[in-house]
């Protein structure tokens, strides 16, 4: 999904992988990497990349077996996950660093109200515009060294008003230390997607992002950026308006502070497991790319941070898809896993105990790029949308683990139109008049397009049912709407606004989960024309009403606003830069002997899950 999805060092060979259908099911895998590792030069130990051969670990028993440590064991489909605080856009990295790293503040998984973390405490002044964050003094910023096992607390250097080196001291996390994190987030050469999230709002930060020259941006633009340290321990943010919703966004991990000594040594590799320099309840023991991630709870982390789960240990294994993944749930060498379409009406039937559903308030859609004909006319993505029947997507395609969506953003959002009172749905016989008031009457002359879906058998499911129901509903055939599908970070890349539109599909499949529990963050972040929305909309009346909208200091009208903007968009003469599909909710495979609260925004917080761990040995004794 999201938040928005290289492989670095990884050369990746499959020998072998075998599922015993009727016996424990392994997945057995040798593969070739080029990893991280420290090694002896001339007696000093460096750190160097290498060739070596590895496999997947075998997952942790418990006592007795070189272990004793209560593990949350794991799988992942993908390995590209940046675990940079400021370039981090995907669920998996969104994940790693909200463990990795402290944020300014967190959020309560159960009434979602925002509390303190590296803050303690904050004062807005009257006008909304300025926010007086007060910080702790104990968050050490800690070096984990991945061959010895060992976490040490990181040395800060130190430098004399002409920059020279001239010693160093114990680093922990201070104001200086997010002021150089937002900073860099404003920076465009790091070509992150959450810069345009928070750059409208933080003063001076747009100029920067938006500098015609990014190589050489002027010294006094960054120091106007509107973030200060008066000293280490207060943070000053400055807003350009008074966004009411700000404060609802200071647990996201691009707010982060970000340890400038390391990144500047190791540069793009400073993420990788031996050089990491990380704050939070966990650190990076192990990297091996293509093959598995391993974290280990931070020692050095003040106790009251800690979280009240009793996880110490936390190995990703990486598998081709969730089909492996899911025979690990079954074989009980994993925790927890989404569960395979195939598999639902089995899995519901054998395990209604140890099923959850995950409310992730996803929303899942196709989008268009408006500069595109033939997409270009808004009475074609009025047909297409229109044409499609949602319900039936939610119940045949997602059997049942969703709610069908007219509108972008889903209920529990502030500022959401109720789901069934903004927004045209599915109606063909309308669809058939747009597209033949377009000039394709039952889609004659209309020409080849392309729709693009991130790889993975259910979404070949999703483009499939689109392909048919504009076949059935628009008389388009199938060799008009050619499918095609494409590793997420790939179709990514593919969709970039800054392509040229011969370049981009003319469709393609995203969908889109909340950072921020405010309206804001969906037509705004994910829409609003002066973002770099892969749609490639033109400024107009609809982006007013955004930008009027966040500003707007009365709830009452700011609803309103967003009613009027979703209306527009979604409406019987909507701009409809993308056809809003389903709101997620899937059901998960979870162990009894894991409890894990579910996080609605940001990353999961595994710092707060427990495992029983008793209850886990002996299942997997059995």
């Amino acid at each position: 999904m999201k938040k928005n999805l290289s492989v670095l060092f990884a050369l990746i060979i499959i020998a072998s992988m075998a599922l015993a259908a009727c016996q424990p099911q392994q997945v057995e895998t040798v593969q070739t990497v080029v990893v991280t590792q420290e090694v002896l030069r001339e007696g000093t130990p460096v750190i160097e990349t290498v060739v070596v051969e590895v496999t997947p670990e075998a997952p942790a028993e418990g006592p007795g077996d070189g272990t004793d440590l209560v593990t949350f064991d794991a799988y992942s489909t993908t390995d590209n996950p940046p675990l940079d605080p400021q370039i981090g856009e995907d669920e998996i990295s969104i994940n790693y660093i909200e463990n990795l790293f402290v944020q300014l503040t967190n959020y309560d998984t159960v009434t979602a109200e925002i509390v303190p973390e590296a803050a303690t405490d904050w004062e807005i002044s009257d006008d909304g515009l300025t926010y007086t964050f007060h910080l702790r003094t104990d968050i050490p910023w800690v070096y984990h060294n991945p061959v010895t096992g060992e976490t040490t607390q990181s040395n800060r250097p130190i430098f004399d008003e002409e920059g020279n080196q001239t010693g160093e001291e114990p680093a922990f996390v201070t104001a200086e230390d997010f002021v150089y994190g937002i900073r860099r987030a404003c920076d465009p050469n790091i070509g992150s997607y959450y810069s345009g999230v928070i750059a409208p709002l933080i003063a001076g930060c747009s100029d920067v992002l938006n500098y015609a020259d990014p190589a050489n941006i002027p010294q006094e633009l960054i120091d106007a950026i509107g973030v200060s340290a008066p000293d280490s321990e207060t943070l000053v943010i400055n807003l350009e308006f008074p966004a009411a919703y700000f404060l609802s966004m200071t647990p996201m991990w691009t707010l982060s502070a970000a340890p400038e000594w390391a990144i500047s040594e190791h540069g793009e590799n400073w993420i990788e497991a031996g050089n990491l320099v990380t704050s939070g309840r966990y650190v990076l023991n192990e990297w091996v790319h293509g093959v598995r991630r391993i974290l280990l709870r931070n020692p050095l982390i003040p106790e009251d941070l800690a979280g009240s789960g009793n996880i110490e240990r936390i190995v990703t294994n990486v598998v081709p898809d969730t089909g492996t993944g899911y025979a690990l749930w079954l074989n009980n060498e994993v925790d927890t896993s989404a569960i395979p379409d195939t598999e639902l009406a089995a899995h519901l039937e054998q395990f209604p105990d140890e099923t959850e559903q995950d409310p992730t308030l996803g929303v899942f859609y196709i989008a268009f790029r408006m500069t595109k004909p033939p997409f270009d006319n808004p009475l074609v993505r009025r047909a297409f949308s229109a044409a499609y029947d949602r319900e039936t997507h939610v119940s045949e395609v997602e059997q049942g683990q969703g709610l069908p969506m007219k509108h972008l953003a889903p209920p529990g959002i502030f500022g959401a139109p109720p789901i069934d009172e903004v927004g045209v749905g599915y109606d063909p016989e309308l669809a058939r008049e747009l597209l033949a008031e377009a000039g394709y009457p039952n889609c004659e002359g209309f020409p080849q397009v392309t729709l693009i879906g991130y790889s993975g058998a259910h979404t070949l499911n999703w483009i499939e049912y689109a392909q048919g129901q504009w076949l059935e509903n628009l008389g388009c055939p199938p060799d008009t709407i050619v499918i095609e599908q494409l590793p997420f970070a790939e179709l990514l890349s593919a969709t970039e606004a800054s392509l040229p539109d011969e370049q981009a599909p003319h469709m393609w499949t995203l969908g889109w989960g909340p950072d921020y529990a405010d309206e804001n963050n969906w037509v705004g972040d994910v829409l609003w024309c002066e973002n770099e929305n892969r749609e490639k909309r033109t400024c107009n009346e609809i982006d007013e009403m955004i930008v009027e909208a966040r500003e707007e200091s009365d709830p009452d009208r700011r609803q309103e606003l967003y009613r009027q903007i979703e209306e527009a968009f979604f409406g019987p003469e909507g701009e409809f830069p993308l056809m809003p599909i389903y709101l997620e909710i899937a059901f998960v495979a979870d162990h009894a002997w894991l409890d894990n609260p579910t996080a609605l925004f940001g990353g999961d917080q595994w710092y707060n899950w427990s495992i029983d761990w008793d209850a886990k040995v002996a299942a997997r004794g059995s």
